[in-house]
């Protein structure tokens, strides 16, 4: 019998998916804003180069550090 927790990944995995969704958030944070509180006021920082670019890149940055992360498990014997 083992003393220890049976995790279905190891630390090195779940700091790796730590990391991975906070480079999620860290993306969404900064898509977020730009709007106008006056519809009638067009206001151009929306399609600034942090939003459309930097932001999702972020993003999709995260996901696939988590697909790395999830497929680090090694399997057990």
């Amino acid at each position: 019998m083992k003393n220890e927790k049976d995790f279905l990944f190891g630390k090195r995995a779940y700091r790796i998916m730590v990391v991975g969704l906070a480079l999620i958030v860290l993306g969404f944070v900064l898509m977020s804003g730009g709007g106008s509180d006056d519809p009638n006021v067009f206001n151009p920082e929306i399609y600034s180069t942090m939003r459309i670019r930097i932001a999702p890149t972020l993003v999709l940055a995260g996901f696939a550090t988590l697909v790395v992360a999830i497929l680090s498990v090694k399997k057990k014997q």
